[in-house]
């Protein structure tokens, strides 16, 4: 990582608040190049409070923007941070609609072109993508790193049809803690408390909302610019890591927008910046990239990025399995077009005798991270354990295979309940037995006819599913094998139906696993530069005597055949920051289950979130608990959240909620 400190322009940079037309003000804060003409405006737009949480962040890559001819402006969303108003839903039509007069204002501002570009990664990446489909006339380009353009089926909360445990949970958890979290009165003045408690009395667990929605309603297309490409008018830059659970959107970017405003970008990474250096790498020079992009669009400048294929992707070797890995091998190919010319389905025929695969319910606790952030414990571990409560068949690799793509299997199945899920991995098997995860999807069998609507199976009857898995980049050399593991669980990422612990039958004959099988060729001429970021802001992490905790712990009750997965997020502990901020959060995620009872998987969430300025005698701390548990006809959900200041409790609430199981 290269840090630089000088640039071509010196900067400044200031804290201002945005007016909207309803009299709300949204906090901003805003580095800017030192020049008498005005320049193009660069817009990140998010609920993670700029002066604490994403600032160390922040400071990497705004400055460094600033000093190369441009303002770049973070932006906190309303009811988040210090801006004013109330939370909301993610991705809210309030939220958009702000976003867009947010790229108005800055357009109309004087140090400004009038031309604005918007960037960001996850919720950034995901209303960058909304508020272009909005087509403000100032957005003229985006960069969208680790989004989606389909909240449903490629979200944090259903996958194939199923809802997804591990973060429909998690994530929901997660923002129970984040939006309860007060205002800072460094920036948000002596209104703080009183702006504290309105945002407390508005708050609603997210859970509610998104468990109330099972099938791909109006409220998941809202958000979802799959369902009207055309309307994107700006030139979209679209990223995404491999091991990023959004990366099948850079694919469908790079296939359904205009090539002449589009490319696409897929590494190694995880859901992190590319330049960040955090496992898996290797990092690229992700600034200097995106700069490119912004001189092309937002200055008129021939930086050659157009001439660049429409896809550039990471194609990795075969490699040990491994909870992290620090650079993994492989190489950089350039597709022209997306479906690629160079990529070929090839159809892999399914043997043997029908198998009743009746997986045990603990199957998927070695699935790793929904979400890998480049942490130690993130990715699977060997899946010979998965592979064995799977059925599996295998297939030689004669000569070295590159994938590159979304495979896709065709399942012939015999249902014995009216609802159930299949799941299929692939995995890259090594002479000597380790098994290696590839890439893997999930069907909902109830939504086999589409994720619009619930269909039960009638039990007994013989039926012909097919769907897609997540797009990987592999190459699987000869001698090894390729393995398909198809089970009836996957817990905790896929929450199990009632009655699924009957299973289904597979037969083999009308069954196939297709693959995307990529043209081999010589070293591709698709290089990048080494990373490069601003001084970083300089945050301290105290040292600590606490032995640390695990990051990922199974834990089996053999007697009672209960087994217990124990997450730590590791979102960020205890800092110290150069204003005086001292800011601890801590949090841990709890999935249980009987390997034999559907009904008994249960999760919980704990987060505790302190924020402490010794110098103004402030000490305020949230402390949030939410739990999911089910029966066969309805999820049942308890939250509670407890807000403090010093010794006082300001606000304690608790929700109890029934939802009923109609698709989920």
């Amino acid at each position: 990582m290269h840090i630089r400190t000088s640039f071509p322009h010196t900067t400044t940079h200031e804290d201002v608040r945005i007016p909207l037309s309803d009299g709300t003000s949204l906090y901003a804060r805003v580095w800017r190049p030192v020049t008498g003409e005005p320049v193009p405006a660069l817009l990140e737009y998010l609920p993670y409070r700029l002066t604490d949480w994403t600032a160390p962040r922040d400071a990497q890559r705004h400055p460094w923007y600033a000093g190369h001819g441009y303002a770049s402006v973070r932006v906190d969303i309303r009811g988040h941070g210090n801006s004013e108003g109330l939370p909301g839903d993610e991705y809210s039509e309030q939220e958009l609609a702000d976003g867009v007069e947010v790229v108005e204002w800055l357009a109309a501002q004087p140090w400004c072109t009038g031309r604005v570009g918007m960037f960001g990664i996850s919720w950034g990446g995901f209303n960058s993508l909304q508020i272009a489909a909005r087509a403000p006339e100032a957005l003229k380009a985006v960069v969208t790193v680790c989004s989606t353009d389909d909240r449903y089926d490629n979200d944090v909360h259903y996958m194939g049809g199923s809802v997804l445990a591990v973060d429909m949970h998690a994530w929901a958890a997660t923002m129970l803690a984040f939006v309860s979290r007060p205002p800072d009165p460094a920036y948000a003045g002596d209104a703080w408390r009183e702006t504290w408690l309105r945002r407390l009395a508005a708050v609603e667990p997210f859970s509610h909302t998104w468990l109330a929605h099972q099938t791909r309603d109006a409220y998941w297309r809202h958000g979802s610019v799959c369902e009207d490409y055309g309307a994107i008018k700006a030139a979209v830059l679209a990223v995404g890591g491999w091991h990023d659970p959004y990366r099948d959107t850079v694919l469908r970017l790079a296939q359904h927008l205009p090539a002449d405003r589009t490319r696409g970008l897929i590494g190694p990474w995880s859901h992190q910046y590319p330049d960040r250096g955090l496992p898996p790498g290797p990092a690229i020079g992700f600034l200097q990239e995106t700069l490119r992009w912004w001189d092309h669009w937002l200055k008129d400048t021939d930086t050659g990025v157009m001439r660049e294929p429409l896809l550039r992707a990471w194609i990795s070797d075969s490699h040990p399995p491994a909870t992290v890995y620090g650079t993994l091998p492989g190489r950089w190919t350039g597709e022209p077009s997306w479906p690629s010319p160079h990529v070929t389905t090839v159809s892999y025929g399914l043997q043997g005798a029908p198998a009743l695969v009746r997986s045990p319910q603990h199957t998927g606790v070695d699935a790793g991270r929904f979400f890998p952030f480049g942490n130690d414990a993130d990715l699977p571990p060997d899946q010979r354990e998965e592979d064995a409560r799977s059925a599996s068949f295998e297939f030689a690799v004669g000569e070295e295979t590159w994938v590159l793509g979304q495979p896709r299997v065709r399942l012939r199945l015999t249902a014995h309940a009216p609802r159930g899920q299949v799941v299929a991995r692939v995995c890259d098997v090594a002479p000597d037995g380790s098994s290696t995860l590839v890439t893997r999807g999930v069907l909902n069998l109830s939504a086999r006819h589409g994720r619009d609507r619930s269909v039960p199976w009638t039990p007994g009857a013989v039926e012909d599913v097919e769907f897609e898995l997540n797009g990987i980049g592999h190459a699987f050399p000869p001698g090894h094998r390729i393995r398909l593991a198809v089970s009836s669980a996957y817990w905790p990422w896929v929450w199990p139906q009632p009655g699924s612990e009957a299973g289904f039958t597979l037969d083999p004959a009308g069954s196939f696993l297709e693959l995307p099988v990529r043209r081999r060729e010589p070293a591709s001429a698709v290089s990048f530069e080494e990373p490069e970021q601003a001084a970083p802001l300089g945050v301290n992490f105290p040292a600590t005597l606490d032995e640390p905790r695990p990051e990922r712990l199974v834990v089996r009750d053999v007697a009672a055949g209960t087994w217990r997965l124990e997450v730590d997020p590791r979102y960020g502990g205890t800092r110290v920051y150069p204003d005086g901020l001292e800011f601890t959060e801590e949090a841990l995620e709890t999935y249980t289950v009987q390997e034999a009872d559907p009904l008994s998987a249960r999760t919980r969430s704990d987060w505790s979130i302190r924020l402490h300025r010794p110098e103004l005698g402030w000490d305020a701390r949230v402390r949030t608990r939410s739990e999911i548990g089910c029966d066969g006809d309805a999820f049942v959900t308890s939250d509670e959240v407890i807000c403090t200041e010093g010794d006082e409790v300001v606000f304690h609430r608790t929700w109890e909620k029934r939802i009923p199981r109609t698709a989920g």
